[in-house]
């Protein structure tokens, strides 16, 4: 198996969620269902209940006693933060209600941005496609520009737009990843839904969008294979190795199950919930 990511490049650092930088942001702005495990079906923009003043949870510590699995596996990408502390200079939407709407808008702009800056990241690191390092910078520069511009600017910014522009050069990487590792025909399931694939060996291929909720992944390999927008709600990854999983992110490990001998990628987490 060829190494797949160049270690001196990755960069996922400043892409850490950190709620105590943060005011609560993804417990105000987001809409919740509570059919998705979070505390009640709550509008867009109205925080939750279980919010108190401080922006802490007020039930953070009984979540997974709770089942709320919607809180567990969100992840932000350290956006909560960026908006908090840096567009807005630590004014919240709790002490500048007439601003708050706007707060709201630009944090879920400042998602979806870090979140694309997340995979492009992870794409400069991966050694078979090195030779698009040159395509995929400037969309990362263009992308930190952005990030650090004016609340007006980061709103009238075409999303959509960049995040085509940024897919051409992912899928690129997808494609030229597979064919290093001569895999890109390699059989994949055509259902994972709570099927079991303990012992399996799943290096290099391509999971992007595949629902495997509930899939038993007990000691399976992951190199190279390709996790990005997987659904991997409660998957299990026990004594799993995906330390070279590629496009793998912090809301997928933290929707998922695992154990402490599951191997991550350095730049992931091991979740609270895993024992």
């Amino acid at each position: 198996m060829i190494k797949i990511h160049d270690e001196n490049t990755i960069s996922l650092q400043s892409l850490k969620s950190d709620c105590s930088q943060c005011s609560g942001l993804c417990c105000t702005a987001l809409f919740f269902s509570k059919m998705d495990g979070f505390p009640e079906n709550k509008q867009a923009g109205k925080a939750c209940f279980n919010l108190q003043r401080d922006f802490q949870c007020k039930i953070h510590g009984e979540l997974e006693k709770r089942k709320m699995k919607g809180c567990i596996g969100y992840d932000c990408f350290g956006a909560g933060q960026q908006v908090t502390q840096f567009i807005y200079s630590g004014q919240t939407w709790q002490n500048t209600p007439g601003q708050a709407k706007e707060i709201f808008d630009v944090y879920i702009a400042m998602f979806q941005l870090y979140q694309i800056r997340y995979f492009l990241l992870e794409a400069m690191a991966i050694l078979p496609a090195k030779m698009l390092r040159n395509n995929i910078t400037p969309l990362i520069e263009e992308n930190e520009i952005i990030c650090n511009s004016k609340p007006h600017d980061i709103l009238i910014f075409n999303i959509e737009e960049y995040r085509n522009r940024a897919n051409i050069f992912l899928k690129q990487v997808c494609a030229i990843l597979q064919k290093s590792l001569c895999l890109e025909n390699k059989k994949c399931p055509s259902d994972f839904l709570g099927r079991n694939f303990e012992n399996k060996d799943f290096r290099g291929l391509d999971l992007s969008t595949k629902l495997l909720i509930a899939a038993n992944f007990n000691n399976c390999v992951f190199g190279g294979t390709i996790f990005l927008g997987a659904d991997t709600r409660d998957a299990d990854f026990s004594n799993a190795d995906l330390r070279d999983a590629v496009f793998l992110s912090q809301g997928q490990i933290n929707s998922a199950k695992g154990n402490r001998n599951t191997k991550l990628p350095q730049y992931l987490d091991y979740p609270f919930t895993w024992r």
